[in-house]
C-alpha cells in the first residue's frame, strides 16, 4: 500500500517507520520546508524524535502534492489546532476514496470539534475517516518496543482492512466503532495528564497522582456519556491505557508541561520552553466550556484551566479540589 503521512512531528515520524516495517511505501510530509529538507538529507528528526534514523525507503518532502500522489492511505499527524488549515490546503489532491486516519488528540479551540469531525467537514464522506489512539509514545514505536493501539471507524469492512494494514510484529491494533468515545478519551486524557504533571511539579506524591488519574477517569467518562459515547471505551486502550502512560511516562509531553507549571513557570514561559505541542493546554479551555454547556461537573479540568489561563496557583487549585464538599464515590 502507498501511504502518506501529513506531519513530521514525533508521532508522524514514528508511524512512518512502523508502516515501512509493515512493507508499505511511505511518504512523510512536513510544513516547514527548511526543516523537512534537512530531515530528508540527514534521515534524522532531532527536534521531535532524536536518535532515530529514517531508512532511505521513506520519502520525506514538503511538497504535499507529491506526497499524496496516488496514495491509498493518509495518516493525519498534525496537531488538532492545525488539522483544518492543513487539510483545507491539500483536500483537492487527496483521492476521494482514500481512508483518512487521524492521529491527533484534542479539540479545536475555535469550534470544539474533534479531529475526525474537522476532517469530515473539509473532505466530506465521514465513513472514510478514522481515528487511531491508545498508549503509544512515538519514542517507543520508533524503537520497535511493543505497542498496542485502537483504530475506530464506522465502516466495518474498511476498519478491518485498516487494522490489518497497520499491524506489525510490535504494533498491535484493535478495532472499535466508538469514534466519539475514542476521541474524547484522547482529548481529555491530556488535560488529566497536565493535572498529574502540575502535582509532580509541586512535589506531591504517588497518592495525589493516583487520585488525579482515578477521579480524572470518572470525569472523562462523565463527559463522554453526556456526549453519547460508549462507557466501555473509557476502560480500554484509548481511555485508561492512554491516560496512564501519558501521566506517568517521562515521554508524556502534557505531563512534562504540567510539571513546568507546577514548578512556577507561567503559561507563556512553558510554551516558549516546550518545542512539542501539549494538546491538553488548549483542550482544557474548550472542554470546560463544553462541560458547562452540557451540565457536566468537571472539577479537575476546571482547575487545570484556571491554573493555565486565570492565574490560579497550583497549590490553590489542589486546595480547592481537596476542600470540596464530601460526597459518595459512585
Amino acid at each position: 500500500m502507498k501511504a502518506a503521512i501529513l506531519g513530521n512531528g514525533g508521532f508522524g515520524t514514528a508511524m512512518a517507520l512502523s508502516l515501512a516495517r509493515a512493507g508499505h511505501a511511505v511518504s512523510l510530509w512536513g510544513h516547514d520546508p527548511v526543516y523537512t529538507t534537512a530531515i530528508a538529507a540527514s534521515r534524522r528528526n532531532p527536534r521531535y524524535l532524536d536518535g532515530v534514523v529514517l531508512p532511505d525507503a521513506i520519502r520525506v518532502s514538503h511538497d504535499a502534492t507529491a506526497v499524496l500522489d496516488r496514495c491509498e492511505l493518509v495518516l493525519v499527524a498534525v496537531p488538532t489546532q492545525h488539522v483544518r488549515g492543513v487539510m483545507t490546503q491539500v483536500a483537492a489532491v487527496v483521492p476521494s476514496t482514500v481512508p483518512l486516519v487521524s492521529l491527533a488528540k484534542g479539540l479545536e479551540q475555535s469550534t470544539g470539534r474533534r479531529p475526525t469531525e474537522i476532517l469530515s467537514e473539509v473532505v466530506g464522506r465521514p465513513e472514510r475517516v478514522f481515528a487511531l489512539s491508545g498508549p503509544s509514545h512515538a519514542e517507543e514505536i520508533a524503537r520497535e518496543l511493543p505497542t498496542t493501539v485502537v483504530v475506530a471507524g464506522t465502516d466495518d469492512t474498511a476498519l478491518q482492512a485498516l487494522q490489518v494494514a497497520l499491524q506489525t510484529k510490535t504494533f498491535r491494533v484493535y478495532r472499535n466503532r466508538d469514534v466519539l468515545g475514542i476521541e474524547i478519551c484522547g482529548a481529555l486524557k491530556n488535560v488529566m495528564a497536565l493535572a498529574a504533571g502540575i502535582a509532580d511539579g509541586l512535589g506531591y506524591g504517588d497518592n495525589a497522582k493516583a487520585a488525579i488519574l482515578t477521579r480524572g477517569l470518572v470525569e472523562m467518562q462523565r463527559y463522554g456519556l453526556a456526549c453519547g459515547a460508549d462507557p466501555r471505551t473509557f476502560f480500554g486502550l484509548a481511555g485508561v491505557g492512554d491516560l496512564a502512560v501519558t501521566a506517568f511516562s517521562r515521554h508524556g509531553r502534557n505531563r512534562a508541561f504540567g510539571e513546568r507549571i507546577g514548578r512556577g513557570e507561567t503559561l507563556e514561559q512553558a510554551l516558549r520552553a516546550s518545542p512539542k505541542v501539549a494538546e491538553g493546554v488548549w483542550t482544557s479551555k474548550v472542554v470546560v466550556a463544553e462541560g458547562a454547556r452540557l451540565g457536566v461537573e468537571m472539577p479537575i479540568a476546571t482547575a487545570v484551566a484556571r491554573v493555565l489561563f486565570d492565574g490560579m496557583s497550583g497549590q490553590d487549585a489542589v486546595r480547592a479540589l481537596m476542600e470540596r464538599d464530601p460526597k459518595a464515590e459512585a
